[in-house]
């Protein structure tokens, strides 16, 4: 049976896709699964059952999965839940850093339209970081356009530590995975 990896949204599912691309992993070793929000997590775990469950959130959320998991939050990385700083973005844009993610903008046909956007009041003279985590959020599929795009820039040793982590939980599953 393969490991189920639950994951907030469809930017963290198109990152860790890419990354276990890279690896190399079999795509039968896991399952990733979209909850369409952390607040999904008990009804996702209701359906699994008894099975090897890993994922990933972000450290806001992380009481959320805690709860549903019936467990403290210091205990997610023992039972295979990495837990992103901000969110996976800012894990990407900052392991990345802002010229790789321009360069990606613009393969991606989107410079154009970043220059636009942080030329906007608002966010203009803002931190580059911040206007990419922005921007990044204000189309619908860009965020997981953008997420599986930087993590396949980055090789294995460039991983945030979060995805450094689940990759490794789903290589050494099920046998060895936390849980």
């Amino acid at each position: 049976m393969p490991n189920v990896v639950l994951l907030e949204g469809r930017s963290d599912v198109a990152a860790v896709r890419a990354i276990a691309r890279t690896a190399g992993l079999p795509a039968d070793a896991y399952r990733l699964v979209d909850m369409g929000g952390v607040t999904n997590v008990r009804r996702h775990l209701d359906t699994i059952g008894d099975g090897q469950v890993l994922g990933m959130c972000d450290a806001g959320e992380a009481h959320v999965v805690a709860r549903a998991l019936r467990i403290d939050v210091s205990e997610l990385s023992a039972r295979g839940f990495s837990v992103c700083d901000a969110d996976l973005e800012d894990e990407l844009i900052r392991a990345c850093g802002p010229d790789v993610v321009l360069g990606v903008l613009d393969r991606l046909g989107l410079g154009a339209r970043f220059a636009t956007f942080r030329n906007q009041p608002a966010w203009r003279g803002r931190p580059v970081r911040e206007q990419l985590h922005r921007f990044a959020g204000t189309t619908s599929g860009r965020k997981a356009l953008l997420a599986g795009a930087l993590a396949a820039e980055l090789e294995p040793d460039q991983l945030p530590e979060p995805l450094s982590r689940l990759l490794e939980w789903i290589a050494e599953a099920p046998a060895t995975a936390p849980g």
